[in-house]
């Protein structure tokens, strides 16, 4: 039987992340990956360039823009900010690298079942091996093996068809990443009443190589590949343009509106097993950089204690993860995300523009999931102030779920009021 002090399923950003992080702090740590340890990953990461540099990583980045900007009317909206995609090679390069600095133990396999012991977690494989562990981690994703999830009504995903190769002509300007263009010229009337809204996420990758996605914000249920496949040669097409040659093929789905785990089960997540997708922008691997030393020292820290029982460790993780302030937060961002599933295009590009026009610190630190809750509030108040009265009006019908968020906040903000200040000083 294996033996380690904190075992890690899941060997994609997430998981590299978090068993690199807590075997920086000295714990012997064990992971598990369903597929070769250094297949590539699939998908393609892209971050704010000032939040990499935050972290001291920015030559993790595979492309970087400072001409960055988007369309949500005839004119084009700078955001005088630097944006960028990972090198996926790169950043898987360097996490294996530090777990393999940190003396990670990975095995190829998958888990079939996991058992809970007072002071040990056994997890049972499907060739029968088992790994006994003091803390177990799950960062199998957004279906997670192990982690219990509360029930909460559907689930919205944010879908994208992208695109990378040759074109008859630049679909980009030289030099530029389009962040958003909602412009929607090349649709009829009829399927622009009709059919939901979708924007270009598109950038120019060097040497006459572009990168072109058709994305859908979030719908439930999501809409298809083939739809979007559509849409974008549509797009294109109206502009003269046509593909010449493919290098790469991208087709995207994950859910923006996951319920929150279970915060009591002795199991820890991480990353889309943790519903930690932000509800509204869908940003991940940032807030995983970001997050994972905080889980990782709470964890080591209660490791410490060789009597700790597993409930105990898994506990003051799930504090760590999703303290009150995140919950609160959670909530304000699934009601803004409600609301945007709600809105016709018209609506949405009049969202957008108006969120742009806020101070960078706001809407950057909206994104970025950077907010403590007052400023949050600060942000969405003053986008309702500063909105068109169509907005507004949009922004005060709640059809559906939004009422349900919007309680769900307000109670945690009465249960935080509600508390002895001795308690909110500590």
């Amino acid at each position: 039987m294996f033996d380690f002090d904190a075992f890690v399923i899941g060997s994609g950003p997430a998981g590299t992340i978090i068993a690199a992080a807590l075997s920086e702090r000295g714990l012997r740590v064990g992971g598990m990956t369903a597929r070769q340890l250094r297949q590539v990953w699939p998908n393609t990461y892209g971050i704010w360039q000032d939040e990499l540099e935050a972290l001291g990583l920015k030559e993790l980045l595979g492309h970087c823009w400072e001409n960055c900007g988007s369309y949500f009317g005839r004119d084009r909206v700078d955001h005088h900010r630097g944006y960028g995609l990972f090198d996926k090679v790169k950043l898987q390069n360097y996490l294996l690298a530090k777990c393999e600095a940190g003396g990670v133990v990975w095995q190829q396999g998958k888990a079939k079942s996991i058992e809970h012991e007072s002071h040990r977690s056994i997890v049972t494989t499907t060739e029968g091996e088992m790994i006994s562990a003091r803390v177990v981690i799950d960062a199998s994703g957004h279906e997670p093996m192990f982690v219990k999830r509360q029930a909460q009504g559907a689930i919205a995903y944010q879908t994208a068809y992208g695109i990378v190769g040759h074109f008859s002509a630049p679909p980009v300007d030289p030099q530029q990443f389009v962040f958003m263009d909602f412009r929607s010229e090349h649709l009829s009337e009829t399927e622009r009443a009709n059919e939901p809204p979708t924007f270009l996420y598109a950038g120019d990758f060097g040497e006459d190589v572009y990168f072109v996605e058709e994305t859908s914000l979030a719908m439930s249920p999501p809409l298809s590949f083939e739809f979007l496949e559509r849409r974008l040669h549509n797009r294109l097409a109206a502009r003269g343009i046509s593909v010449t040659a493919v290098h790469e093929v991208e087709r995207v789905i994950f859910p923006m509106t996951l319920p929150l785990p279970d915060l009591h089960q002795p199991i820890v997540a991480f990353g889309g097993a943790a519903s930690m997708v932000h509800p509204a922008s869908g940003y991940l691997v940032g807030a995983l950089l970001r997050r994972a030393p905080g889980l990782a020292e709470v964890i080591a820290t209660a490791l410490k204690d060789p009597q700790a029982e597993t409930a105990a460790i898994a506990r003051v993780a799930w504090q760590e993860l999703w303290n009150p302030d995140r919950l609160r937060k959670y909530y304000l961002y699934r009601f803004g995300l409600e609301k945007l599933m709600r809105f016709d295009e018209v609506l949405l590009k009049q969202h957008f523009d108006t969120f742009f026009s806020l101070p960078q610190s706001q809407w950057a630190g909206f994104l970025a999931d950077g907010l403590s809750t007052p400023e949050l509030l600060a942000a969405m108040v003053r986008l309702f102030a500063t909105a068109p009265n169509s907005l507004r009006w949009g922004l005060m019908q709640f059809p559906g779920w939004e009422g349900n968020l919007l309680w769900q906040f307000l109670s945690l903000q009465s249960a935080r009021a509600s508390e002895p200040m001795a308690s909110k000083s500590l």
